[in-house]
């Protein structure tokens, strides 16, 4: 397994409907987890390289319907922000 960190700034909160959404991509096979770094305004996806990529990850969230201002660049777990898991 390779773990890696997928980080979006979204431009604005989440509303509960999506919120909702995104709660049930955790339970897509590969993704570990969802966390919120609300004081930054971003959402760090972890996920399993090894059966998801970057671009499948980014769809998910998407089409959850959070509002995305940028997609920022993987980084590994290790390196992972403090955060927030999303409720």
């Amino acid at each position: 397994m390779t773990s890696v960190d997928l980080l979006f700034r979204y431009a604005a909160p989440p509303t509960e409907a999506t919120a909702s959404a995104l709660a049930k991509i955790s339970e897509v096979y590969g993704i570990r987890k969802l966390n919120f770094d609300r004081a930054a305004g971003t959402l760090c996806v972890e996920y399993d390289a090894t059966r998801l990529n970057a671009a499948t990850v980014s769809s998910l969230v998407r089409q959850a319907g959070l509002e995305i201002e940028a997609d920022l660049p993987p980084i590994s777990s290790e390196q992972a922000p403090d955060q927030a898991p999303i409720a």
